[in-house]
C-alpha cells in the first residue's frame, strides 16, 4: 500500500510538473495544467494512476483552505474602502451572469429550472487562480481596475457558501434520516458562527499570541491548520458546511496582529492540495462524453464567454467606467472558475445533474479558461487608449508612496511616523507580541510575522511597495538576505537599520537604497550638542563633523577590504582636524 501511494505520488507530480510549467509558460495558468495533467495520467487516458475518488477527498482540504485565506483578506478596513464594488459590483456581476447562463442551459441543454440553476450559478463564477497571477504579473493589481477585478472576485468567493446552500436546497437526493428540520439547521448556523467567532477572540488570539511569545514558528503552522480543521469539523458535526466553518475561521483572524504569519503558513499547504484538487478533477473528467459532444462544450464556452463578458461590461459602464477597461474587466473574468467544479459535484450528490453533465461542463469550464490568455493578447489593441488622448487610461491610484517597515521597536517608530507625517501609507510588521500590544494600545496596527521570511514578506505586499525598510536589530539582515529581496522585489527600495560599523561591514556589497548605522548617528547628534554647549560656532561644528564622516568613511572602506576591524587605524582622529584638507 504504501508502495502504491509512493508510485502514485510521483506519477502525479511528475506530470503536474512538466505540465504546469508548460503552460505556465504558454501564459495558460497553473490550474489548467494540473487539469490537463490529470486527464492524461488518469484511467481514460494513460491509466498511470486510479481511484480518483478517494484523492479527491484529500484534496477538498485544499478548497477549505483557500477559503480560509479568502477570510483572511476581510479585515474591517479593506472591506470598508471597498465596499461599493464589492457589495454593488460583485452582486451585480454573480446575479446577472448567474441568471443569464442559468437561462442558456434551460434553453440549450433542455435541462430543468432547478438543475439549470445549479449549474448557471457556478459558472457565472471566475477563476481566482488564474486572474489574480495575471494582475500580479501585469503590476496592475492595486490600481483602480485591479481593484475592481479583486473586488469582484472577493464577492464570488463569498458567494460559494450561498451557492452550496442554494444547491442543498434543491437537492433531490433522500433526505438523511434523523436529520433535523431547516429552521434548526437554520438555529445551528447561527449559534457556530457566534460560538466560532467567540472561540477566535477567547482562545485562538490568546493562543497564537503565546506561541509568539515562545518563538516556535513551527507551532504557528500547527496551531493554525488546527484552526481550519476544528472550524471545519465543527460545521460538519452539525450537518452543515465545512466551507462556512474554513471561511468563518478567516474571517475572525482577518484583524488580528498575525494575520501575514497565518497566510505564509497556509498558502503553501492551500497550493498543494488544491493542486491535488485540480489533479483529481482532471483524473475525474468523463472524456469519452466530451468525445461524444465536441460542439456542445465549444458553443456552451463560446456563449458563457460571450454572455459573462457582455453583462460584465454593461455593469461598469453602468458605474460610470469607460468602454475600455469596461470591456477588459469583462473579458478578464469571462472564464468559469474552480469553484465551479466544486458546485458541480454538489450538483451531481444532490442528484440534480448526471455524471455525465457534470463532465460536459467541467469541460467548459476548463476550455473557457483556456482562452483567456488568448482573449487578452488578441484584444490588447483594441483594449489601449489611443495616445493622444489620456482619458481612459488605468493610472496608478495617486496616494503617495507606499512603505513596508519590519521591527516597529524604537527605531521603526521613528521611521514609520516620519513616512505617515508625509502621508505615505505604511504597513507594519514585528514578531514581539508584547510590542504588538503596546503598539495597539496607541492606535498603530502592527502585524505579527518574521520580516526577514521571503514568503510572509510577499503575503505583506512587498512586491507591491515602493520602500522596503528593515528597522530590525541583532543583526538580523545580512547579504544574503538582500541579495534574495532584490531579486524578489525588484521594485522596492530597500533600506537597512545597522546597528553600528560590524553589521555594516557584513552587509558588503548588498543591494541597498540607502543604510544607517544607529550608533554612529546617535553619537554624531551628541557630540553636536556638547561642542555647541562649550562654545563652538555651528560652522565649526559642522567642519568637524564632515571631517569625522569622510575618515570614518575610508576606514569603513579599508575594514570591509581586509576583513580586519583594525584596517584602517590610520585614518582615526587622533588631534584636530585640517582645515583644508579634511573640511569636505
Amino acid at each position: 500500500m504504501i508502495g502504491s501511494t509512493l508510485r502514485d505520488g510521483v506519477i502525479l507530480l511528475g506530470f503536474a510538473l512538466a505540465f504546469v510549467l508548460l503552460f505556465r509558460k504558454l501564459g495558460l495558468g497553473a490550474t489548467l495544467g494540473f487539469l490537463i495533467a490529470g486527464a492524461v495520467v488518469g484511467p481514460q487516458v494513460m491509466g498511470l494512476v486510479g481511484d480518483a475518488e478517494q484523492k479527491m477527498g484529500i484534496a477538498e482540504l485544499g478548497i477549505t483552505l483557500l477559503l480560509f485565506l479568502v477570510g483572511l483578506e476581510l479585515n474591517p478596513a479593506r472591506l470598508w474602502r471597498l465596499k461599493k464594488d464589492i457589495f454593488a459590483l460583485g452582486l451585480l456581476q454573480v446575479s446577472l451572469c448567474g441568471a443569464a447562463v442559468a437561462a442558456i442551459v434551460w434553453l440549450i441543454a433542455g435541462f430543468s429550472p432547478a438543475a439549470a440553476l445549479a449549474v448557471g450559478l457556478p459558472l457565472a463564477l471566475s477563476s481566482t487562480a488564474q486572474v489574480l497571477p495575471m494582475l500580479q504579473s501585469a503590476g496592475r493589481l492595486k490600481t483602480p481596475f485591479g481593484e475592481r477585478a479583486f473586488s469582484i472576485l472577493l464577492f464570488q468567493d463569498l458567494s460559494i457558501v450561498p451557492m452550496i446552500t442554494i444547491v442543498a436546497a434543491l437537492s433531490r437526493a433522500p433526505a438523511v434520516p434523523n436529520a433535523p428540520p431547516g429552521w434548526l439547521l437554520g438555529v445551528y448556523t447561527v449559534l457556530a458562527i457566534i460560538g466560532l467567532v467567540a472561540a477566535g477572540r477567547f482562545l485562538l488570539r490568546p493562543l497564537f499570541r503565546l506561541i509568539g511569545s515562545l518563538g516556535e514558528r513551527e507551532m504557528f503552522v500547527f496551531a493554525a491548520l488546527f484552526t481550519v480543521i476544528a472550524s471545519s469539523a465543527v460545521m460538519e458535526a452539525l450537518g452543515l458546511s465545512t466551507a462556512l466553518g474554513a471561511f468563518i475561521a478567516g474571517v475572525m483572524l482577518a484583524d488580528s496582529p498575525y494575520r501575514h504569519e497565518l497566510e505564509a503558513d497556509v498558502d503553501p499547504f492551500r497550493s498543494i492540495l488544491l493542486g491535488l484538487f485540480f489533479l483529481s478533477v482532471g483524473m475525474m473528467l468523463d472524456l469519452h462524453a466530451i468525445a461524444e459532444r465536441p460542439m456542445f462544450v465549444i458553443g456552451m464556452a463560446m456563449m458563457l464567454i460571450a454572455a459573462k463578458t457582455g453583462i460584465m461590461m454593461a455593469i461598469g459602464l453602468a458605474f460610470k467606467m469607460n468602454w475600455r477597461p469596461a470591456l477588459a474587466l469583462g473579458l478578464l473574468l469571462s472564464q468559469g472558475g474552480e469553484f465551479g467544479f466544486v458546485l458541480f459535484a454538489q450538483a451531481k450528490d444532490a442528484l440534480l445533474i448526471e455524471p455525465q453533465a457534470a463532465s460536459l461542463f467541467g469541460a467548459v469550464v476548463t476550455l473557457s479558461m483556456a482562452t483567456t490568455p488568448f482573449l487578452m493578447m488578441f484584444t490588447r489593441k483594441i483594449r489601449a487608449a489611443p495616445v493622444v488622448s489620456g482619458d481612459g487610461l488605468d493610472a496608478p491610484r495617486i496616494d503617495g508612496a507606499s512603505a513596508l517597515v519590519i521591527g516597529y521597536g524604537r527605531f521603526g517608530q521613528t521611521v514609520a511616523q516620519m513616512l505617515i507625517g508625509q502621508g505615505i501609507s505604511v504597513s507594519l510588521i514585528d514578531r514581539d507580541p508584547e510590542m504588538i500590544a503596546t503598539a495597539g494600545s496607541f492606535g498603530a496596527k502592527v502585524y505579527y510575522g518574521d520580516g526577514t521570511r521571503l514568503d510572509l514578506l510577499r503575503q505583506a505586499g512587498a512586491g507591491e511597495v515602493q520602500l522596503l525598510l528593515f528597522c530590525v536589530d541583532e543583526d538580523q539582515v545580512d547579504a544574503p538576505l538582500l541579495h534574495a529581496v532584490k531579486e524578489a522585489f525588484p521594485k522596492a527600495a530597500t533600506f537597512v537599520r545597522a546597528y553600528d560599523r560590524r553589521s555594516l561591514v557584513k552587509l558588503k556589497g548588498a543591494p541597498m537604497a540607502g543604510s544607517v548605522r544607529e550608533v554612529m548617528e546617535s553619537a554624531v547628534v551628541m557630540a553636536r550638542q556638547a561642542l555647541a554647549e562649550v562654545g563652538v560656532d555651528n560652522d565649526e561644528v559642522s567642519r568637524t563633523e564632515a571631517g569625522y564622516r569622510a575618515r570614518d568613511l575610508d576606514r569603513l572602506r579599508a575594514q570591509a577590504v581586509d576583513g580586519d576591524m583594525h584596517a584602517g587605524d590610520a585614518h582615526l582622529i587622533r588631534g584636530p582636524l585640517n582645515p583644508i584638507g579634511d573640511a569636505g
